[in-house]
């Protein structure tokens, strides 16, 4: 060994990677350097910059709710919104994302009245302007606040700009969507049961209402005979309810000509009170038993009673004479809804208190009023819960004052006990119980609603719009021509339209958009286009507020100031405001437009923003304001529980973005299957930092390669056939990713890649190629197209991730691209066709298979400590399967297995060779490598010393050494 050999270090002689890429990401402190960085450089101008002339690829922004810090749901669905969006962005498309905010409503009211509330003020007593003043503030506030936490989760639009359902502009567009209802004869006044918050002094939507256990009075009521004949004369008609207070809304008894029904009579009564022996009663006979036993009374049945029994007989009121009230005869009306699986198979009809009752009973208007029975329905209920003069007995001349139903804080008021003690006084009780039940609860107070009669503003669904067509008919067949991702979708949406009733518009609240018509006392509204042009010309101006400032209705109304037209002052259902924003966002801003290629939201949202957005713009315009919608599930806790404080069982974003970084929760999102519920919770956290973890290690391994990359390009010809599989395999890639980002099936698309970057690259190509990249000579045709595969591979791969993880990839893309601004302005490489080799990849996946045999035998050698490095080794193969022998020949085994050494024998193995049960015909047999160690390469060989200028290292480490000294780099 000469003094020139002695000295050299030979680390310093090879092409180790090199970078300043760091392993630790710090995240946490990172992200919010690059955020501001983007901010600062104008990222979502240049976007725009750069795309001009592109088509337009729209997703329109479902406004979340602009009162407190974002929740893991807004995370979830904003990271879906921001990865579609780049991705359209980074493939040819100009994808302009607008974000928007829901402002007006109630959650908002219920805050300032609540801090009006704590100072002991009134808000009645306050200007309503004033009032609306500090909603509007109260919602800009958490505008704001969600602003920044969006933009710290990594979403790219223009916040500068976004839309928000409380702009001037967008209050004057909602208001004329709503007068194009109204100039079109599709918005009546009626007089309904809706779903109405006591707690609230609301009606609600059906979008505005959830279910939850609740427990209810039950009773069975008896419904004596008004006229009848024979054996019936004397008998009574059972009916069972879960709502007692409803009674003294009775106004029919409904039965079902598909049902057999019985008479009945009481044999034994074990009760002093109660039905007594010798009663006769009339049942479904499928739930005669149930009841009488309920009852803790024997019976026998007497005979049948049919339905054209059931069609002449007028029955009594139960609580006839209460209060010189109820004097009126109940008929009896076949009905579909009617049905015997619980209950007597009577269903007791209170048309101011139930959708179907109300519709049995107007079906058969007519014909009641041709039998001489008043068809008006009462209004029982008052706002607060409280029961009117039409309930007597039970209303405010009740000694004591009105029942009420339920109070303002939500709790089950008096009227139940009421109304059980006046029916058993009237001996018209035959049995009472309790029942938990699910019941609608408002979605905001939590607290449960009841079904009260009340004028209301509507929307028809089945009126015929001039066409031959109805809303619902236009909306079904919109839904017929949307894409749905999943496509259940599809037939959710379509199940709500079908069956939903007319769109109940207004709301008695005070922060939103007024209902901005004028109507007589009849309902009918004046249809006056230059009374609508003064209104929308004034909430273009001011805002929705022009309608409660002083003066407000001369000012509008003008000449016609002198007739006899009242201002509506209920405000629109936030659901139209929100089902409106395609009006003045994808049709009145120029870099949007309309319809949107999708929206995007929880699956809540058929009954809510996809559902109204439908209506609105089939009412309107006579389609949908979407080609696609896409549902996302809800998240829940690593045990399948729904979040909830109370469990302490919440993810906060904001904590997992501080702990581990955005891109983790991004990672996430892009991981699970977001159609259905997903799990989150400390384990699943941590196995997507590991994940994470393994695909920033693999990209550090790149970017210190590429530190030598000098951009010389060898021909794919002239390419080794492993260089020319992973350029096979990218072409195969990009097929998935883009069919995988146009399905948005983003759980494929990040499977697919980190198990290429882990399993493919990491634990193969990078592995079976680190020897020729650190040691092969600069001339090396080998070391050259690897780098050069090296360079493809990441900048596809950060092309590829970049929508999922902005952050991580904009590190790495500036770390190899210096003079680059963004890789946010890339777009995805096109990849030449003569890349794609289908015979290349069958090939090798047979050069797989038997590598895969040798590594795992290498792998129990390492275990029993028989080796250390796998270039200790140099494994017998016994190869008998003729299509992998033919697949591996002229193929350097020893490189692609990374050892020393390798002998490959076309014969049967003895029977000691190890073996894997899923690759027939393979078979290995480890030995040690031979030869001495070269102290460059490690590897074993019998040419180390065969250069006496280098004589501790192979002739090819030697002819390296050569090259580099001629260099100047030795």
């Amino acid at each position: 060994m000469t003094e020139a050999t002695e000295k050299i270090d030979y680390s310093k002689t090879l092409y180790l990677p090199r970078t300043e890429f760091p392993m630790r990401a710090g995240l946490p402190d990172k992200e919010p350097q690059l955020v501001q960085r983007w901010q600062d450089m104008k990222l979502y101008k240049k976007l725009r910059e750069s795309a001009a002339g592109r088509p337009l690829y729209v997703l329109h922004d479902g406004p979340p709710y602009a009162n407190g810090n974002i929740h893991i749901g807004h995370a979830l669905n904003k990271i879906l919104k921001d990865v579609i969006s780049r991705s359209f962005q980074m493939r040819g498309f100009d994808s302009n994302y607008v974000p928007g905010w829901d402002c007006h409503g109630l959650p908002i009211e219920w805050k300032i009245e609540e801090q009006y509330r704590a100072k002991g003020l009134d808000k009645d007593q306050v200007p309503v302007n004033e009032f609306r003043k500090e909603c509007r503030d109260f919602a800009q506030h958490w505008i704001e606040v969600q602003t920044e936490e969006f933009k710290r989760l990594g979403i790219e639009g223009d916040f500068d700009n976004p839309y928000t359902t409380m702009n001037f502009h967008a209050e004057a567009r909602i208001a004329g969507e709503l007068m194009k209802f109204a100039m079109s004869g599709q918005v009546y006044r009626g007089s309904k049961p809706v779903m109405w918050s006591v707690v609230e002094r609301t009606a609600l939507a059906e979008a505005e209402v959830e279910y939850h256990d609740y427990e209810s009075d039950t009773i069975w009521v008896k419904f004596p005979m008004a006229s009848g004949s024979g054996g019936l004369a004397d008998a009574h008609v059972v009916i069972w309810t879960t709502t007692p207070w409803t009674i003294p809304g009775n106004r029919a008894v409904a039965y079902s000509p598909r049902i057999s029904y019985g008479l009945y009579e009481v044999t034994v009564a074990e009760n002093d009170f109660g039905p007594q022996t010798g009663e006769k009663l009339i049942f479904a006979d499928g739930l005669a038993e149930e009841s009488f036993a309920k009852a803790k009374l024997a019976f026998k049945r007497l005979s049948d009673v049919t339905a054209e029994e059931f069609a002449s007989m007028r029955l009594a009121h139960p609580l006839k004479g209460l209060g010189g009230g109820y004097e009126f005869a109940v008929p009896m009306l076949a009905g579909d809804h009617v049905i015997d699986d619980a209950g007597t198979g009577f269903v007791h009809t209170a048309p101011g208190h139930g959708r179907e009752d109300f519709d049995a009973w107007m079906d058969a208007g007519k014909e009641l009023a041709a039998r001489g029975i008043e068809t008006r329905i009462p209004f029982t209920v008052d706002d607060a819960g409280f029961l009117t003069k039409d309930a007597p007995g039970f209303g405010p001349d009740r000694e004591g004052g009105a029942a009420r139903v339920i109070d303002d804080n939500g709790k089950k008021g008096d009227a139940n006990k009421a109304v059980i003690e006046a029916l058993i006084a009237a001996n018209a009780l035959f049995a009472r119980g309790r029942l938990k039940h699910s019941y609608p609860h408002s979605w905001r107070s939590k607290k449960p609603v009841i079904f009260r009669n009340t004028p209301q503003w509507f929307v028809y669904m089945d009126k015929d719009l001039g066409d031959e067509t109805t809303l619902r008919s236009r909306a079904l067949k919109a839904i017929d021509q949307t894409r749905f991702v999943p496509a259940a979708g599809q037939a959710r949406l379509r199940a709500m339209i079908e069956d939903r009733p007319d769109w109940v518009l207004s709301r008695q609240r005070a922060w939103g958009v007024p209902i901005c018509v004028f109507a007589n006392e009849e309902g009918e509204m004046l249809k006056d286009e230059v009374v609508n042009a003064r209104i929308l010309e004034a909430f273009e101006a001011e805002g929705a507020d022009a309608w409660f400032a002083e003066g407000a209705r001369e000012r509008f109304l003008g000449s016609r100031a002198i007739e006899n037209w009242t201002m509506v002052m209920d405000i629109l259902d936030v659901w139209f405001d929100s089902g409106s924003t395609h009006t003045y966002v994808l049709e009145d801003r120029p870099d949007l437009k309309w319809p949107a290629d999708i929206y995007l939201e929880g699956s809540d949202q058929h009954r809510g923003w996809f559902h109204s957005s439908l209506l609105e713009s089939c009412g309107t315009r006579g389609r949908a304001p979407y080609d696609a919608v896409i549902t996302h599930g809800f998240t829940v806790d690593e045990e399948g529980r729904k979040m909830s404080k109370s469990l302490g069982n919440t993810i906060a974003p904001q904590d997992v973005m501080k702990q581990s970084g955005a891109d983790i929760l991004r990672l996430w999102v892009m991981t699970t299957d977001y159609w259905e519920e997903q799990r989150l919770g400390k384990n699943v956290i941590q196995t997507n930092i590991d994940a994470y973890r393994k695909l920033r290690n693999t990209i550090r391994w790149m970017l210190g390669t590429l530190a030598h990359d000098e951009g010389e390009d060898v021909p794919l010809a002239q390419m080794p056939e492993l260089e020319r599989l992973m350029l096979h395999r990218l072409s195969e890639l990009d097929e998935l990713i883009r069919e995988g980002y146009d399905a948005f099936d983003f759980k494929h698309i990040s499977r697919a890649l980190l198990d290429f970057m882990v399993v493919e690259l990491s634990a193969f190509y990078f592995d079976v190629r680190k020897d020729a990249l650190y040691c092969d000579a600069p001339s090396s045709i080998k070391r050259k197209a690897a780098i050069q595969v090296v360079r493809t591979l990441f900048d596809c791969v950060v092309k590829w991730f970049a929508p999922m993880l902005p952050f991580t990839m904009e590190e790495a893309w500036r770390d190899r691209h210096r003079d680059c601004v963004s890789v946010h302005l890339e777009q995805f490489s096109e990849l030449p066709e003569e890349w794609r080799n289908d015979a290349l990849s069958k090939k090798w996946r047979k050069i797989r298979q038997v590598r895969r045999v040798v590594t795992g035998a290498l792998e129990i050698e390492r275990k029993e400590k028989r080796i250390g490095s796998s270039l200790e080794a140099a494994p017998v193969v016994y190869v008998v399967d003729s299509a992998l022998c033919a697949a591996i020949e002229g193929v350097d085994m020893a490189e692609i297995c990374i050892t020393s050494d390798i002998d490959i024998l076309a014969e049967e193995a003895p029977s000691t060779a190890f073996s894997l049960d899923d690759v027939k015909g393979v078979a290995v047999v480890s030995d040690r490598a031979k030869g001495k160690r070269c102290a460059r390469s490690w590897r074993y060989t019998d040419d180390v010393g065969s250069d006496p200028e280098f004589p501790d290292v192979t002739a090819r480490d030697a002819a390296a050494l050569r090259e580099l000294r001629e260099l100047g780099r030795l």
